[in-house]
């Protein structure tokens, strides 16, 4: 246990990316079965626990301190797993606990829900400071290490004899902690693991962010386009037992199994024409007859068991992107041309509402391609949520991550307003000490006076330099507090003009405004501005997409 918690504590001060890789493949190749096991699991959150929840830790520390010292010290702080660490009251007498990683996940996998409070609480009697922040790490799950899953996948492709990341990842989903074939395989002792899943998660390939300085360099002759659609990536995976049973799964991006959210897509994938096959595509819902914004999605992502009204109101569908596997044979190293003459066939043959291609784009020249991003609100879409376009190079095959060169996503330009600062609270990590989560407004007029009404949160977008002025507004311009939220000065004349820049913008009825906005990030800071100058709602509100019916 003293060797993980000792990683962490590595692992959150090593800034640099091949600093962690070499901290990590240093932990896999020196720590024995099943600790570096269990340790991996932790890193690619695939640990759980059923009755070891957050909850257990504020009920235990709120009976060894004062509550109100708690809840001060936690708002300081920002984070709890640190927070317990430093302020549990360890007995005097108590005896150092030298427990495996091992040892500890045994005990909090097989404790009763009962017995539990009493066997954490010893541990983190016998346990320093270091070791207990571990060891609340392992029950919170935010390790907040800075090192993601990928990552330790390239550490592990370390101990290869020739490292390839890649084979390690498409064989990950049929592997289950705490991994000893896998080591077995890496360190040249076994034979490869084999796959064992009839439906399984394929690691998916993602874009890099397109400049426009980047397009002098490309071919547009080597590229495809597509738009890219406002909803949520996801692979529909379906296959075979060896008994003939039919399996099918539909998975999000990061591979969390969601079937049970959409029940008529997994229907669909059931029936024996969608065969062993695995679509790479945009979820998306209809809505009063045409393509739903993503706030329509929500609607069902939200909701673990629909009812049939939901079902009926937002029913789903999926615009396939690419086809990574099809009657059991493996597409992903075959170019994107082959896959999408392939997927195409696919799509025709399977004959359902349920499942449309995604339109390729005819385009001579980067010139067209950019004017038809740039008219991604109008009738180039259909008036359908698109958030700009992805480039996939026609020879690419399709590889796991963010490989160099092969896509891009070429977003349109976002939306921008200015808006004021009204309320802040603490970050987390690296940000606990500082005001960085910042929810800001726009004016409306109520009773002839100006009135702030907020309309999003932003925690991104500005330096380190920026977030000490920014934490230093926020604490000299207090007014009030409620809980660990700061209320700042916003006033027509008093107060800080934010400059937000914004994907989307969509209709709320979950918001006082009536209005959400998709991914807000702060652009500029406008130290220069009186807040009376910001945005009225009306200027927002005309951005809004007209309302559809029947």
């Amino acid at each position: 246990m003293n060797r993980f918690a000792a990683l962490l504590d590595q692992l959150a001060f090593e800034p640099s990316r091949n600093g962690k890789l070499r901290l990590m493949t240093a932990y896999f190749r020196s720590t024995p079965d099943p600790d570096r096991g269990w340790a991996l699991a932790a890193m690619t959150d695939s640990l759980k626990f059923s009755h070891a929840r957050p909850a257990v830790i504020r009920a235990l520390i709120s009976d060894r301190t004062d509550p109100e010292l708690f809840a001060l010290s936690y708002d300081y702080v920002g984070d709890l797993s640190e927070t317990v660490a430093l302020m549990w009251p360890a007995p005097r007498n108590a005896q150092a606990l030298h427990l495996s990683l091992s040892g500890v996940i045994a005990v909090l996998q097989s404790t009763g829900k009962a017995q539990l409070p009493a066997a954490l609480a010893d541990m983190l009697d016998r346990l320093d400071e270091t070791g207990r922040w571990a060891l609340l790490k392992l029950i919170t799950g935010g390790l907040r290490t800075g090192a993601s899953a990928r990552l330790a996948r390239v550490a592990l492709a370390q101990l290869m004899a020739s490292p390839d990341a890649d084979e390690i990842e498409n064989i990950w989903p049929s592997l289950k902690p705490p991994y000893e074939n896998l080591f077995s395989w890496l360190e040249g002792r076994a034979e490869k693991p084999a796959a064992s899943d009839p439906a399984p998660f394929r690691p998916p390939m993602l874009a890099h962010p397109l400049d426009e300085k980047d397009t002098a360099s490309l071919d547009p002759l080597q590229f495809a386009a597509e738009w890219k659609w406002d909803g949520a990536r996801v692979q529909a995976c379906a296959g075979a037992l060896p008994d003939g049973a039919r399996v099918a799964r539909l998975y999000s991006r990061s591979g969390e199994d969601i079937s049970a959210a959409f029940p008529e897509l997994i229907a669909m994938m059931v029936d024996q024409r969608f065969g062993e096959a695995a679509i790479d595509g945009e979820l998306l819902v209809r809505h009063e007859g045409r393509t739903g914004a993503f706030a329509d999605l929500q609607q069902r992502l939200n909701r673990k068991s629909p009812g049939r009204k939901m079902l009926v109101e937002y029913p789903a569908f999926i615009r396939a992107y690419d086809l990574l596997a099809w009657n059991g044979v493996d597409l992903r190293s075959q170019s994107f041309s082959n896959r999408r003459e392939q997927l195409e066939a696919f799509v025709a043959g399977l004959g359902e509402a349920s499942v449309e291609i995604s339109p390729l784009l005819q385009f001579e020249s980067w010139d067209g391609l950019r004017q038809a991003r740039e008219g991604a609100h109008d009738s180039a879409t259909g008036g359908e949520p698109v958030e700009g376009l992805m480039l996939k190079r026609l020879e690419s095959p399709y590889l796991a991550g963010r490989a160099k060169g092969h896509w891009y996503k070429w977003k349109r330009q976002p939306f921008n307003i200015d808006a004021v600062m009204m309320y802040a609270q603490r970050g987390h990590g690296k940000r606990s000490s500082f005001y960085s989560d910042y929810t800001f407004g726009v004016w409306r007029m109520r009773d002839n006076a100006l009135e702030l009404t907020p309309v999003g949160k932003a925690y991104s977008g500005f330096s380190d330099a920026e977030l000490k002025r920014l934490d230093r507004f926020v604490r000299d311009h207090t007014i009030n507090r409620y809980g660990p939220v700061r209320e700042v000065a916003h006033e027509p004349d008093k107060g800080l003009v934010l400059e937000v820049e914004f994907e989307g913008i969509q209709r709320s009825a979950r918001h006082k405004s009536g209005i959400a906005l998709r991914f807000p990030r702060i652009a500029r800071i406008r130290w220069d501005k009186p807040p009376r100058e910001a945005a009225m709602i009306e200027e927002l509100e005309n951005l809004l997409p007209a309302k559809t019916g029947a």
